[in-house]
């Protein structure tokens, strides 16, 4: 990380690197910053901590200031509860929280507020060359369980900046948390190409609106998830609508409908679709505005940085920046293949996502894919966005759920029937025994949640 620092601010050290809600920083002062808290990290003999806090600039000096010293550092969601905090310290063996927060009481471990790194720095302490070993440490979203710590190494997460184009001018809003792998990779592309991060202290899509203005935002990454409730935003916003250069979706499957949706709003931008992983890193992007993968990506060999290939059902990622191992295991072989969680079907000249593996709700012996369920209720009149997950039944193990956020003043009694005349023609299995209209989706992390839960009522 601190190599992208430095080497924009060896050529323009006063180009704007992050605008945050406490003012604006340049390439060189974050180079300086970087360097003042290595130090400080040096001096105090620390190799491995967390950080948590909201604050966009110290988050990206600390990451740079460990990968400079071969510290491993690992950013907490920046509004974790101290009781959850106490939890993942201990989870991860976190002895050292650097934070700038004074409401997370008294964790297991040693709360170190930036200033001490600064104030501790040895006059002396001006590390050398960077060492051989950056470790990185990036919890999941645990979204079907505990977060899990996936090992990476700042090497590999770097190795593919150095063909990046200059990105000078472009100004990015960081719509991920800086805890969420998407995230990282986000702010990696931004200091990658030299350009502008804006972050606003709140993501949500409501939040960001007069940030995206005032910013003059052009580039944004954002799960579909967002980018359907910002569209919503757009649409009763009575400003003009932004002139985006740059769309880019990640972190679930993007339907056909938002991709039309995002083309008539848009229709100067490039739109592109990411495929990651928190454990096999970004295969690349895809920007023909087509929902899913081009099949001919399975033909791609494996002397490539990215193979992909299906097994069972399931994508496979094999990849040169994937991570190390997991927290508390041995590292993988660098040539190891990884199962994605993903299960696709190749139509045509397409890899069209089904779902996610731990998203199928088994009705009866019969398994349900949520998404195109969900696709199909997305069309109804009247249906803004929906949810489709699976809720308990005491005869046939599970069954399939809806809610369904409203576009506007709706009866509900009618929307409902709607949403199950649209699924009448599924096989049985598949159609909704329980519709909701609700006032939003139930999401972690920018995504929609599906898998199985309690029910709470028709």
């Amino acid at each position: 990380m601190i190599e992208l620092l430095r080497r924009v601010a060896a050529s323009d050290a006063d180009r704007l690197a992050v605008v945050a809600v406490d003012g604006e920083w340049s390439y060189g002062q974050l180079a300086d910053e970087a360097d003042l808290l290595a130090a400080g990290l040096r001096a105090a003999g620390i190799e491995r901590l967390a950080i948590v806090s909201n604050d966009m600039p110290l988050i990206v000096a600390l990451l740079a200031a460990s990968s400079l010293v071969g510290a491993e550092a690992c950013v907490y969601a920046p509004d974790i509860a101290p009781e959850e905090l106490a939890r993942q310290a201990a989870a991860f063996d976190h002895k050292v929280i650097v934070t700038d927060r004074h409401d997370l009481g008294e964790p297991p471990s040693d709360l170190v507020p930036p200033a001490r790194l600064r104030a501790d720095r040895a006059e002396d302490g001006e590390p050398g060359e960077l060492p051989a070993r950056r470790p990185l440490l990036v919890l999941t979203t645990g979204t079907t369980g505990k977060p899990r710590g996936v090992r990476h190494d700042w090497t590999r997460q770097l190795s593919r900046t150095g063909a990046a184009r200059d990105g000078a001018g472009q100004r990015w809003l960081l719509a991920y948390g800086p805890q969420q792998f998407a995230g990282l990779q986000v702010l990696i592309h931004v200091l990658g190409t030299g350009a502008t991060l804006v972050a606003p202290p709140v993501r949500r899509p409501q939040a960001v609106m007069d940030w995206i203005h005032r910013e003059r935002v052009d580039h944004i990454s954002a799960t579909p998830t967002f980018w359907r409730f910002l569209l919503a935003e757009l649409r009763a916003d009575t400003r003009p609508v932004p002139v985006l250069r740059q769309i880019t979706l990640g972190g679930e499957a993007a339907p056909a409908s938002l991709l039309d949706e995002l083309t008539a709003t848009f229709p100067d931008a490039r739109i592109s679709h990411i495929y990651a992983g928190s454990e096999f890193g970004s295969t690349g992007s895809v920007s023909d505005r087509r929902d899913g993968l081009p099949a001919s990506l399975l033909e791609r060999g494996e002397d490539g940085e990215v193979d992909l290939r299906i097994v069972d059902g399931e994508l496979w990622v094999r990849s040169t920046a994937a991570m190390l191992g997991y927290y508390g295991e041995d590292d993988r072989p660098e040539a190891d293949w990884w199962p994605t969680g993903d299960l696709v079907e190749v139509v045509g000249d397409r890899i069209e996502f089904q779902g996610r593996k731990s998203d199928v709700i088994n009705v009866g012996g019969v398994k349900v894919h949520p998404l195109p369920v969900e696709e199909r209720v997305a069309t109804v009149a009247g249906v803004f966005a929906a949810r489709v997950y699976g809720r308990p039944n005491a005869l046939v193990g599970a069954v399939v759920a809806v809610d369904v956020v409203p576009d506007g003043e709706v009866d509900e009694q009618d929307l409902k029937a709607a949403v199950r005349a649209a699924c009448a023609d599924l096989p049985r299995p598949w159609q909704p025994k329980s519709v909701r209209v609700v006032e939003e989706l139930a999401t972690k992390q920018g995504k929609t949640l599906r898998g199985i839960e309690a029910a709470t009522g028709d």
